[in-house]
């Protein structure tokens, strides 16, 4: 990592701690929509650790969890570069939508283009500004609308160093989950960038549990890559809650419409035949009890009390 280490055409020496403004979009109004990027070097060399939170803006625990890391100073080396970018997706999270103001999920539009959608713009810029600079990063998620997620980083499964820091992050589940086409983790990967990418809550809520599981896998990565000396604040996972390696995973959708009850909770251990929940009418008339197919893990548990037939109810993953 060169002295001269400069980002969106700003220069930040050793030592230094600077908020950049990434301001490539307005809204109807004109007025500018600035995306705050936290940029703090260390005194020495060292790897760049992206951590970013937002991407969807009604993702507010991840934008949490990225917040918390920086009020309390953890964003900070001793050794390299830590860049924070809480909320990626501004405008999402002013309206406390998904989506970017032209419809379109922001993390469907990697590596992006110059000349395409406002969404595909904003990648782009991300991918040729910041994403150069980086070496390691840790992507913030939640579930989508009423699906409650686990806390839990998925991986590629294919790239031996990515397992291991997955492991040093210490969730209670790594997921093997192949990502997307187009999604920030599969640019990123594509330019070999080792990338977690954490899961964890549900959107436009909080939850002290994701949050703390979230802010210690950042801590016990920066301690890991040697950014910072956390040695007093690491927490080593006792034997029996080392991480569990998700092979692969179904989702279960609801077969009939209606008022829905779960009678198992997110991060379960579920026997295969056990009772899942069930589906009712809200007259009293039929009631209809589901079952476990195969012995698994509740990675995900919908939260929502009224669904619609094929929603998603439970997220079952499998060692």
């Amino acid at each position: 990592m060169p002295n001269d280490f400069k980002i969106l055409n700003q220069k930040i020496g050793l030592g230094e701690t600077v908020t950049i403004n990434m301001d490539i979009a307005r809204l109807t109004t004109r007025s500018k929509i600035d995306i705050p990027i936290i940029v703090s070097r260390g005194k020495e060399k060292g790897p760049c650790l992206l951590l970013v939170g937002g991407i969807h803006g009604d993702e507010t625990n991840g934008i949490e969890i990225v917040r918390q890391i920086i009020a309390a100073g953890y964003h900070k080396p001793e050794k390299g570069t830590i860049i924070c970018i809480p909320l990626l997706n501004v405008f999402g999270f002013l309206n406390q939508t998904r989506e970017f103001p032209d419809g379109r999920d922001l993390n469907r539009m990697f590596p992006g283009s110059k000349k395409g959608s406002s969404a595909s713009k904003f990648a782009y810029y991300l991918m040729t500004e910041v994403i150069p600079k980086i070496d390691y990063c840790i992507d913030y998620h939640t579930g989508g609308a009423q699906r409650f997620n686990y806390s839990q980083v998925r991986i590629n499964g294919t790239d031996a160093a990515t397992l291991e820091l997955a492991k040093v992050f210490g969730a209670p589940f790594i997921v093997f989950s192949k990502s997307q086409e187009k999604t920030f983790r599969n640019s990123m990967v594509k330019l070999g960038k080792k990338v977690l990418l954490f899961e964890g809550g549900k959107s436009l809520n909080f939850d002290k549990s994701v949050t703390k599981s979230g802010i210690q896998g950042a801590i016990n990565v920066m301690h890991y890559l040697g950014l910072r000396d956390f040695s007093s604040k690491i927490i080593v996972p006792s034997q029996d809650k080392t991480p569990i390696i998700i092979q692969s995973s179904k989702w279960i959708r609801a077969r009939h419409s209606g008022m829905y009850r779960s009678y198992i909770r997110a991060g379960q251990k579920v026997e295969k035949g056990i009772k899942l929940g069930s589906i009712s009418d809200p007259y009293g008339d039929f009631e209809k009890i589901f079952k476990n197919p195969q012995e698994g893990y509740i990675l995900n548990s919908n939260h929502s009390p009224v669904v619609i037939h094929g929603d998603a109810l439970l997220h079952i993953g499998f060692e």
